[in-house]
């Protein structure tokens, strides 16, 4: 019923993400694209400003909107998409996400442009905050939305779902144990999950309580680290399989549109409408282009130049997908892993690893994995607390922190079909108010844009 739902819904959102990143892609006339340097002199430090007002430095909010996006989706979800796609799944993904960098610019630009104050005074953004402060009240309707599907979106199912699969699929062994199960009722639980989920939800409730501040911290902390030791972990494997790295490079593209590694439900009447929406759909909830997640971590950075987070924000689908995805579908398909029968998600990313380096590739993919996923749910619980803060207010919002760390426990144990296609539809419904919002207010984007440019210039 769940993966119904999650087919129809994504129907017309498919439309409305790729169809609404083209718009902003011709809309802007390509413009943002031309100062892809200045935003790395950004990322670096380098003519930014930090004397505005905000919560958190610029740095740090890109890095817990990354925290969020370079997740588990990178190794498992990336992993279930070759896994019922084939190769080509991960062109469309490239596509959506080179679309997508147009629609973060413009969402996170807008996040900073319109700020609003929470009940405790401090300036906030986030696509509900650009609905109240930007447009009348009747569309105050799609600012609630978002927010209570965000605090769906943002519970950490999928993330403890996959860190504790890691951890029995390749830490138990290591250990020399083997996962036990209980029954309780109807439900038969691992022993092994439930612990380790328990402790996570312990590790993760030490950080989030803390707030933005000591989230930020550790995520500028712990993002470099995470992206590097993940970057030379896949170029061992290419290394290792280096005659392999040419074909699958080039069956990626061939693939993309003769689908003929395709199996899953056809989109449109076709396996290629199938493999586009599989690319659309993993991407998004890799990168979140076009979600809301990345403004609302843009909008709490100290800034006095909204466009300077609009090209921050746009260096997330790169680093996420077309760099980081990109790595661990490139170690699946060189080794050849790809074609095993009845492995998806984390699970299929380790055979890759324990294939290419028998010796220590577990240890090395169990270490990305936790990094990953701890960091991911330190950044989800800021997004979930924000929105409910937004409904409720900010002396409320603590008890969406008790929900999320009961949910790391439970998502510990549940099956990964059902986290995708809850998650999958939380995710389609946030982009219908942030997509209709930076719709209204694209002229708005782009006045800013050309001042600053100008004056850059």
């Amino acid at each position: 019923m769940l993966s119904t739902a999650a087919g129809y819904i994504w129907w017309p959102v498919l439309f409305l993400i790729i169809g609404g990143g083209l718009f902003f892609l011709l809309y802007s006339r390509f413009i943002q694209y031309g100062y892809f340097l200045h935003a790395l002199r950004l990322l670096a430090g380098k003519d930014g400003n930090e004397s505005g007002p905000g919560q958190i430095s610029a740095y740090k909010a890109l890095c817990t909107a990354l925290a969020s996006t370079v997740g588990m989706g990178n190794l498992s979800g990336v992993a279930a998409a070759i896994a019922l796609g084939g190769p080509g799944a991960l062109f469309w993904m490239w596509v959506t996400s080179v679309v997508g960098m147009s629609t973060n610019f413009f969402t996170s630009t807008l996040a900073s442009l319109y700020r609003g104050k929470d009940s405790n005074g401090e300036l906030q953004g986030g696509p509900m905050y650009v609905i109240r402060e930007a447009l009348p009240k009747k569309y105050m309707p799609l600012a609630f939305l978002f927010c209570v599907c965000c605090m769906m979106g943002a519970l950490p199912i999928f993330s403890a779902n996959q860190l504790t699969q890691a951890l029995v699929d390749i830490g138990l062994p290591l250990v020399g144990l083997e996962e036990s199960f209980v029954s309780m009722g109807m439900v038969t639980i691992s022993v092994q999950k439930l612990i380790l989920g328990i402790a996570a939800a312990a590790l993760v409730a030490v950080v989030i309580i803390g707030g933005i501040q000591r989230i930020g911290t550790w995520a500028g902390n712990l993002v470099p680290w995470m992206i590097g030791l993940h970057f030379i972990s896949v170029v061992i494997i290419l290394s290792v399989n280096v005659k392999e790295v040419p074909y699958y490079f080039g069956l990626i593209f061939t693939d993309a549109f003769a689908a003929e590694h395709f199996h899953g439900d056809p989109f449109l009447g076709g396996t290629l409408g199938g493999m586009i929406m599989l690319g659309v759909r993993r991407a998004t909830f890799s990168n979140e282009a076009g979600i809301g997640t990345a403004p609302m971590a843009m909008g709490a950075s100290k800034s006095v130049e909204p466009i300077r987070e609009g090209l921050l924000s746009m260096l997330s689908p790169v680093i996420d997908t077309i760099i980081s995805c990109t790595l661990t579908a490139m170690a699946i398909l060189t080794t050849g892993v790809w074609k095993t029968a009845g492995a998806s998600g984390i699970t299929l990313t380790s055979i890759a690893y324990r294939k290419a380096m028998p010796f220590g590739g577990d240890v090395v993919l169990l270490i990305c994995a936790s990094v990953f996923a701890i960091s991911a749910m330190f950044a989800y619980s800021y997004y979930g607390r924000k929105a409910l803060a937004f409904m409720v207010g900010e002396n409320k919002s603590q008890w969406y922190d008790y929900v999320y760390i009961f949910t790391i426990v439970l998502g510990s144990v549940v099956s990964l079909e059902v986290v995708l296609n809850l998650i999958d539809i939380a995710f389609a419904l946030m982009a219908i108010p942030t997509m209709i919002s930076a719709f209204i207010l694209a002229p708005a984007v782009m006045r800013e844009a050309r001042r600053y440019f100008s004056k850059l210039n």
